[in-house]
C-alpha cells in the first residue's frame, strides 16, 4: 500500500497532474506520461550518481 502512496505523492508534485486543467483525455494522460518520465529520470539518475 505504501508504494501506491509514495507513487501518488510524486504525481501529485507536478500541478498538470494535480490539478487537471486538461479537457480532453488524451492530454492529461500527456501529462501523466511525461510527468512519469521525469520521475523516472529523476530516479535514475540518484540512483546512478
Amino acid at each position: 500500500r505504501w508504494v501506491v502512496e509514495v507513487a501518488h505523492s510524486w504525481f501529485n508534485r507536478f500541478r498538470g497532474v494535480l490539478i487537471r486543467w486538461a479537457k480532453l483525455s488524451h492530454s492529461y494522460l500527456g501529462f501523466v506520461q511525461i510527468a512519469a518520465c521525469l520521475i523516472v529520470g529523476r530516479k535514475l539518475l540518484t540512483f546512478s550518481g
